[in-house]
């Protein structure tokens, strides 16, 4: 079992910065894939980027590449997201997602779906 906590979100003007982070319960949180996600209203849930259990690689969606770092501290058992260069529309609720190693192909990690644990959301909103 594993327990996310999302922290680091809030209001910031368009240009600015923040870092999300996502702490993890649970002595296994090296074996899991980790990746954001978010939900803005009125849309579907989305990946934004994700990192493999060894932090060996990282997949960004084409809306957020060269703005956001994923990356991870597996011995603080946490997830951070950095995110530079906001826009408006990068406003959501971001979620952390975990994701025990499966049989498949690597597209499956792109697909919420597949993800075992989630954080409970944490609101991010970026002004004009």
């Amino acid at each position: 079992q594993v327990q996310l906590v999302e922290s680091g979100g809030g209001l910031v003007q368009a240009g600015g910065s923040l870092r999300l982070s996502c702490a993890a319960s649970g002595r296994t949180f090296s074996n899991y894939r980790m990746s954001w996600f978010r939900q803005a209203s009125g849309k579907d849930r989305e990946l934004v980027a994700t990192i493999s259990a060894s932090a060996g690689g990282t997949y960004y969606a084409n809306s957020v590449k060269g703005r956001f770092t994923i990356s991870r501290d597996n011995a603080k058992n946490t997830v951070y997201l950095q995110m530079n260069s906001l826009k408006p529309e990068d406003t959501a609720v971001y979620y952390c997602a975990a994701r025990a190693p499966k049989p498949g192909p690597s597209t499956l990690v792109l697909n919420q779906g597949s993800y075992d644990y989630w954080g409970q959301g944490t609101q991010v909103t970026v002004s004009s």
